[in-house]
């Protein structure tokens, strides 16, 4: 299911956010994040937003997603910009405030049983027709 990511605001006072599900949750969770944007108050300067995760070896990484600047670009279109919870949007620059909006998908996971299904039988096996090496 879909659920709004009611999003959040990076300020001078509040630089980051972190989104996070109850570790216990086995269901998968995405976080797409679709727009950030620069909200009333804002100077004129260079706001730059930096999503922070871990990679595959568990290590921190921080990446720049947008560089706001009211004169010349106070909004960015992400495009559902999919990431995997935990993570931490931070202020790297500027003072803000610079909201960020997307949605947060809940895939439940179905009970493992159904997996036993999905399996072909030896008769079925036998019907695929074979795999052709590719011709040179």
């Amino acid at each position: 299911s879909d659920l709004l990511f009611p999003g959040c605001e990076l300020t001078a006072s509040t630089k980051s956010y972190t989104f996070q599900v109850d570790e216990e949750d086995d269901s998968d969770h995405i976080l797409a994040l679709s727009v950030v944007c620069l909200t009333d108050g804002a100077k004129d300067e260079c706001n730059v937003v930096e999503v922070v995760g871990r990679n595959h070896e568990n290590q921190e990484i921080a990446v720049p997603v947008a560089n706001l600047k009211l004169s010349c670009q106070p909004l960015l279109s992400l495009d559902n910009f999919k990431l995997q919870p935990p993570v931490t949007f931070r202020l790297a620059a500027g003072s803000g405030p610079v909201h960020l909006a997307g949605w947060h998908r809940i895939m439940h996971r179905e009970d493992a049983s159904f997996e036993d299904d999905d399996d072909l039988s030896e008769e079925e096996e036998e019907e695929l027709a074979p795999i052709m090496p590719a011709k040179k």
